[in-house]
């Protein structure tokens, strides 16, 4: 059953290939959905997959990339919007 998440990301998430990496670690969990450097200097993340991937996916966010630091993340479930790539939204 597909499980839909919003994730914000808090902390140095941005100019550090934060998306890049979020878009990496979403094909390799077979993720569909999106992500966007937000204004307000967080990360948002729509993603939608099996609840077991996006549990994995989500501990991996919580790491990100090197060059990031996560300082805390917000997940909202949502309805299923039936994304069917993972893009950039910019």
């Amino acid at each position: 059953m597909k499980t839909h998440y919003s994730i914000q990301i808090y902390g140095r998430v941005q100019n550090v290939g934060f998306r890049y990496f979020v878009v990496m670690k979403a094909g390799e969990y077979q993720i569909n959905g999106t992500v966007k450097n937000e204004p307000d200097s967080t990360v948002v993340v729509e993603a939608e997959g099996a609840k077991e991937q996006l549990d994995i996916f989500l501990a991996d966010l919580k790491e990100g990339p090197g060059w990031a630091r996560v300082d805390d993340i917000k997940v909202t479930q949502l309805p299923v919007a039936d994304y069917n790539s993972f893009r950039v939204v910019y």
